[in-house]
């Protein structure tokens, strides 16, 4: 939906070809951690991470601004609580947690650092999008999805569907953990599973910071709901929640956080992040002209928005690229 409003930016005609309904995948289960952190970031990664953290206020400003739809973007940082690949180093100072939060069992999880990024409320972000993508003129086809690419001569021709096809010079493959299903080109991308809850919490104030442990993390929305998740399941395309897991992140939560024993369930799901098998986004074009990838971005999708919009916008449009995306080159995986 970002390079779509990007791309109309720039006096494109685009239509997005849904499979489903638009942003209710990967982007409607995400927690919304912009995570900028060498710790937890692939260091080919962490170049694009960096910058599009930094993009976020005005990304999220401008969405708002366009849409009237909050995003919820918050700047109150994250505690991260070390595990023993993430040793403390002269880079991060630890912190007394207890400062910061006064209710968490900080005795069980060990050291802590504080970073200073922000979060967003994914869903209300997709719903912003949309509504911008649209107001700008961004055409929708939706429930119906894409089987194959057409090509003639090595260039791209346009689109097949189950119902349809459409015509199109230029063609942008960001169908996540489905990329893979579309002919002719074999992406590597898979579904990776993740189970989340989400509370209610009985004080709005009770937690303010983003909390990662080695075991949960705890995201605050500022209406006073707090999601919890999140597991890293190699499960196909099932997206069912499991009663036993869900029963066993709440209590995580729990012990991380004694006083959300009086916080009510809201409701549990399970989405499916795009993996890939270097764990690094596909960015780029295909051997095919005018046939480009922006998919596999795993658990970093909403936090990549605003720069992959941005780099995507300029391979497609031929113009100098900030970024080596190299790493990221969609004809990486064939030789």
């Amino acid at each position: 939906m970002s390079l779509a409003i990007s791309l109309r930016k720039r006096g494109a005609t685009v239509l997005v070809v849904e499979r489903g309904e638009p942003g209710r995948e990967a982007s409607h289960a995400a927690g919304g951690m912009l995570v900028d952190c060498p710790l937890e970031t692939p260091q080919a990664l962490q170049p694009l991470a960096t910058a599009s953290a930094r993009m976020y206020p005005e990304f999220a400003h401008e969405l708002e601004v366009e849409s009237g739809i909050k995003v919820d973007l918050r700047d109150k940082g994250t505690i991260l609580f070390l595990s023993e690949k993430h040793p403390v180093s002269d880079e991060f100072t630890t912190v007394e947690v207890n400062d910061l939060e006064p209710e968490l069992a900080c005795g069980a999880n060990g050291p802590a650092i504080y970073l200073p990024e922000r979060s967003v409320d994914p869903r209300a972000l997709t719903a912003a999008a949309i509504r911008t993508a649209k107001n700008r003129g961004v055409d929708f086809s939706s429930g119906d999805p894409v089987t194959a690419v057409h090509e003639s001569g090595g260039r791209v021709t346009g689109v097949m569907t189950t119902k349809t096809s459409f015509a199109a010079t230029k063609v942008v493959n960001c169908a996540g953990a489905w990329s893979g299903m579309i002919a002719p080109v074999a992406f590597p991308t898979r579904p990776v599973k993740g189970q989340m809850l989400c509370l209610v919490m009985p004080s709005r104030t009770l937690l303010q910071h983003v909390v990662r442990t080695p075991k949960v993390y705890l995201i605050p929305r500022s209406d006073g709901r707090l999601l919890v998740g999140a597991t890293v399941e190699e499960a196909g395309f099932d997206k069912r929640t499991v009663p036993s897991t869900i029963q066993r992140q709440h209590q995580i939560a729990l012990e991380t956080m004694p006083k959300l024993r009086d916080a009510k369930i809201l409701e549990d799901w399970a989405g499916l992040r795009p993996g890939t098998p270097d764990a690094l986004p596909i960015l780029g074009e295909t051997s095919i002209r005018g046939y480009y990838a922006a998919t596999g971005h795993f658990r970093d999708g909403i936090l990549l928005a605003p720069i992959t919009a941005q780099v995507m916008t300029a391979v497609i449009n031929g113009q100098p690229l900030e970024y080596d995306l190299t790493p990221f080159s969609p004809t990486r995986f064939h030789g």
